[in-house]
């Protein structure tokens, strides 16, 4: 009996300290899991349930006060034979195939001259950034007054210089561009923080052995800046073009719906709210909204598949 207690108190200390193990575990996974409950629920309220939801009235006739009945495949029909659809989707395409490289570029060169030591560094960088805090309506005012044909600075000053002015957002054949570049010019700050970081996280042993072989600042900039930054580059450009897609404000604010430039600026974002809240076939701009998703989905899918070729860890 004597050599047995010792191994009966033994398993007793053992059961206990499982317990206390498994209690601690249990306390640990309770307050995780509370912790990000309100992240939780954000996501289920705000995203996923609206997806569903409009997933479901993609497949209906959704009446103005909620009344909806179901029309099969009827609405992706009539979107694919839409021709304002296709106009809108091509507008898109041009707007991130033309905004999202050039601002890319930018960024990355902005970050590169930043990264120096030069005097009042602190402030250029927050000049650069303030553009990124600003409400895009603010914005999109008054980059309208500096675009007005018949009043804006930007006419008045090209004036002074005997150049005459353009009607920059009524005209069919320029007004995408200008918003275009409206847009640069609100996402170069925030997409330069970024890169700034990047560029600030890579050694500078690599710098230090390139000008021991002789490398100059273009050398490097291409040869090590580039190389180590394209993780930082392949995350830019997801949420960039994610972004380019969604376009809607710039537009909705800058060109009136009387406007003569709205067909050739209107993105695939503003059909579905042109249909969804002024025609009112809810139905259909959630089809429209579904496809948008869908192409979304695709090229973030090719771009990871795409991004082993080039992106350096």
């Amino acid at each position: 009996m004597e050599e047995k207690l010792p191994k009966i108190q033994c398993n007793g200390e053992s059961t206990g300290k499982n317990r206390s193990i498994i209690n601690r575990n249990l306390n640990n996974y309770f307050w995780g899991y509370l912790m990000i409950l309100p992240t939780v629920a954000g996501l289920i309220v705000f995203y996923i349930y609206p997806f569903f939801k409009t997933l479901m009235y993609s497949f209906t006739d959704l009446g103005v006060f909620g009344e909806y009945a179901w029309v099969g495949m009827k609405n992706y029909v009539s979107m694919f034979s839409d021709v304002n659809l296709w106009i809108a989707l091509g507008n898109t395409l041009k707007f991130t195939v033309i905004a999202v490289p050039i601002s890319i570029f930018l960024s990355i060169l902005v970050a590169t001259l930043l990264n120096c030591k030069v005097k009042g560094l602190g402030a250029y960088r927050t000049l650069y950034f303030l553009p990124a805090v600003t409400m895009p309506a603010a914005v999109a005012m008054v980059w309208k007054w500096l675009y007005n044909g018949d009043y804006g600075l930007i006419n008045f000053v090209l004036s002074k210089f005997g150049i005459q002015g353009r009607a920059w957002i009524s005209d069919p054949k320029i007004a995408l561009y200008a918003i275009i570049v409206v847009s640069i010019w609100m996402t170069v700050g925030y997409n330069m923080v970024i890169f700034l970081a990047g560029i600030q996280g890579i050694p500078d042993t690599y710098y230090e052995a390139a000008e021991i072989d002789g490398a100059g600042p273009f050398t490097k900039f291409f040869k090590i800046t580039i190389p180590l930054l394209t993780p930082t580059i392949f995350f830019v450009l997801i949420i960039s073009l994610i972004g380019a897609f969604q376009v809607f404000d710039y537009i909705f604010m800058m060109i009136p719906i009387t406007s003569v430039a709205l067909e050739n600026t209107q993105s695939v974002v503003y059909l579905f709210y042109k249909n969804a809240f002024i025609i009112h076939e809810k139905g259909y701009a959630s089809a429209i909204a579904m496809m948008l998703f869908a192409v979304i989905m695709v090229i973030t899918i090719i771009q990871v598949k795409l991004q082993k070729k080039w992106v350096n860890y």
